[in-house]
C-alpha cells in the first residue's frame, strides 16, 4: 500500500502540476488507491486536498518518488533525518519547491475499528536532483531484468513447477500495458508502457518470494534469490523513472 499510494501521490500530484487534471480529480485518484489521507501530525494536521493547495501557493513545482531501501538510498538526497524514515517507509516523496523541498512520508493511519487511510509526515529534504536512471536506462535494464529472471524462474531443476498464479503473471508480461493505466494523464506513452510492465513484475517477485523452497537445491535458492534481487531493483528504478518524467523533454 504504501509503495502504491506513494507513486499514485506522485503521478497524480505531477499531473494537477502539468494541467492535465484538476486538484479534485487528482486527490480523489492518490485517495482511491489508500483511503483517506492527511499531511503532517496533530494539531497542524490538514487534509491532503488542502494540503496539496498550501504547498502549490508556497511554490510547489514537482514531485518526485523514492522507492528506497537499506543499502539503496532510490531517489533520496537528504538530509539523514528524512533519509532514514523514508528508508524505514520503503517509500517517500519529495515536494520540489524552487530552491527548497519537503520530504512526505507516508504510513497507514488506523482510528477505531474501521477507519483506515494514510498520514503524510512532513520533513526538511533537499531539493537536488537524485541519481536515478532516465526513463529509457530504467527501460533497458528493466528488460534485461525481465529476461533474467523469468530464465531462473522457469529453469530450475527438480522443481514441482510454478505456481499458477507466477506463471499467470509472466503471461499477462507478453501485453505489458493491457488494462493497466498506473500513471496519470498527460505522462509519455513510453512511461506508462514501463511503468504497467514494472508494477506487474512487482507482482511476480513479491509471488515468487513466498515460492515453496521444499526440493530446491542451496545453489538454485542462491541463483533464485540473485535474480528476485535484481529484478526488484530495476522494478524500483522503473517505477521511479516513470513517475519522474512528467516533464522530461517530449521528443
Amino acid at each position: 500500500m504504501i509503495k502504491d499510494v506513494s507513486t499514485a501521490l506522485v503521478a497524480w500530484g505531477n499531473a494537477w502540476l502539468t494541467g492535465n487534471v484538476g486538484l479534485d480529480e487528482a486527490v480523489d485518484a492518490v485517495e482511491k488507491t489508500a483511503g483517506p489521507q492527511i499531511l503532517g501530525g496533530e494539531p497542524a494536521e490538514v487534509t491532503l486536498r488542502r494540503g496539496l493547495g498550501d504547498l502549490r501557493i508556497g511554490g510547489l513545482t514537482a514531485f518526485r518518488l523514492a522507492l528506497p531501501e537499506a543499502g539503496d538510498p532510490l531517489g533520496l538526497t537528504g538530509p539523514p533525518d528524512f533519509n532514514r524514515a523514508a528508508i524505514d517507509a520503503a517509500a517517500a516523496v519529495v515536494a520540489v519547491l524552487g530552491d527548497r523541498a519537503i520530504g512526505l512520508v507516508p504510513a497507514e493511519d488506523r482510528r477505531g475499528s474501521s477507519y483506515v487511510g494514510v498520514r503524510w509526515t512532513t520533513l526538511d529534504a533537499s531539493a537536488n536532483l537524485p541519481d536515478v536512471p532516465s526513463l529509457a536506462e530504467a527501460d533497458h535494464r528493466l528488460t534485461l531484468a525481465m529476461r533474467d529472471a523469468t530464465e531462473a524462474l522457469l529453469s530450475v531443476d527438480d522443481f514441482a513447477g510454478v505456481p499458477p498464479e507466477i506463471s499467470d503473471a509472466l503471461v499477462d508480461l507478453l501485453d505489458p500495458v493491457g488494462g493497466d493505466h498506473l500513471l496519470a494523464p498527460g505522462y509519455p506513452q513510453r512511461a506508462h508502457r514501463v511503468a504497467a510492465l514494472a508494477d506487474r513484475l512487482s507482482l511476480v517477485v513479491d509471488l515468487a518470494r513466498r515460492m515453496d523452497e521444499r526440493g530446491l537445491t542451496a545453489d538454485q535458492m542462491h541463483r533464485r534469490g540473485d535474480a528476485l534481487r535484481l529484478l526488484d531493483r530495476a522494478v524500483r528504478r522503473a517505477l521511479v523513472a516513470a513517475c519522474n518524467s512528467a516533464f522530461d523533454p517530449v521528443p
